[in-house]
């Protein structure tokens, strides 16, 4: 397969439609069991419409800046590194109109997956395993402006450090984290984490990454002024999603077998507590006011809302089938 030239645009619109401003903030969640997206409202604690995506299989999304949009790469039907199809397209939906506003295609097939916005330049960054490489996208035109070469495969998940300078990418397959200079858009390091490695965040004061042993009950913790492991975390069972709280204080992580999160002090990097939530939880978002997160939970078809003033269970949203991404689109 050629690699991606950034001197033509990989992507054409094929439908666009006019976004109406979603005043109240959503959460958005993609309902990968049956390929559509949930607009829930998160005061209700209700689904207000599933979207189908028209397409096999959407797992993450991300919304726009102003919480119009919300941006679903469809990856394809299978898992990390297997066999099944190899999604090409993107599916943009509005939130106010609960409708399908822009459909994007890539040139050739790049199971697309992880979207993030650029904090301070505002494109749209996805990674794109089969190229072995993060894409770049103007959300105005959804056109291609760039990529980065990750240096390896399955470059599955992606974060951006706050002000806009590095990203990091969990490479699942290869056990490895990919240190990436945004601005030069070039690859700057390969860390190894373990045979197998999932999901990656990165603490608000751009200090920290943390990503998930597939192999042993732990959390690497990557020193980004050394790009290098610089700590374990060790818990009671293999892990997976992560998120930090706003105030750096606590990283959440989610305990896929034993329906939980592990709550971890940042400051002595150590569990301190747990919470239940529901079956199989899989993705973390802790709200902007830091009073509140949610937990995808794939296999009770649920989203778990967490007090974290209390650090109990505040409620379950029931969604569609095997919940998994989630995304803030604040209302303004």
């Amino acid at each position: 397969m050629k690699s991606i030239r950034t001197a033509a645009p990989l992507l054409s619109i094929f439908l666009v439609a006019p976004a109406v401003f979603a005043q109240q903030p959503r959460l958005v969640v993609a309902e990968k069991g049956q390929q559509s997206l949930a607009i829930i409202d998160p005061v209700a604690g209700k689904v207000l419409a599933s979207v189908p995506e028209g397409g096999t299989t959407g797992h993450e999304v991300i919304a726009s800046p102003d919480g119009k949009l919300a941006y679903v790469p469809i990856y394809g039907n299978s898992g990390v590194g297997k066999p099944g199809t190899d999604g090409s397209t993107i599916v943009v939906i509005d939130i106010a109109t609960q409708s399908v506003a822009t459909v994007s295609t890539f040139a050739h097939p790049v199971r697309p997956h992880c979207p993030q916005f650029g904090p301070k330049d505002g494109l749209l960054y996805v990674t794109t395993e089969l190229d072995k490489t993060i894409t770049i996208i103007d959300p105005a035109t959804m056109n291609v402006v760039g990529s980065i070469p990750t240096g390896q495969p399955e470059s599955h998940m992606l974060a951006l450090s706050h002000d806009g300078l590095r990203g990091y990418t969990a490479n699942v397959g290869p056990g490895t984290v990919s240190v990436l200079d945004i601005k030069a858009r070039k690859l700057l390091k390969i860390i190894p984490i373990s045979a197998n490695t999932q999901r990656i965040a990165i603490s608000p004061d751009d200090h920290w990454v943390f990503t998930a042993d597939q192999t042993k009950p732990q959390l690497a913790v990557i020193d980004t002024t050394t790009n290098a492991v610089s700590k374990w975390i060790p818990l009671e069972d293999i892990a997976y999603g992560t998120a930090p709280t706003p105030d750096g204080r606590f990283l959440l992580v989610t305990l896929p077998d034993r329906n939980k999160i592990a709550v971890v002090d940042l400051q002595t990097m150590q569990v301190v507590r747990s919470v239940g939530v529901g079956l199989y939880p899989q993705e973390i978002l802790v709200r902007p006011d830091g009073k509140a997160a949610y937990v995808s939970c794939e296999k009770s078809n649920q989203v778990a809302e967490i007090d974290l003033a209390t650090w109990k269970l505040a409620g379950l949203i029931q969604t569609g089938k095997a919940t998994d991404g989630l995304a803030w689109a604040a209302g303004q």
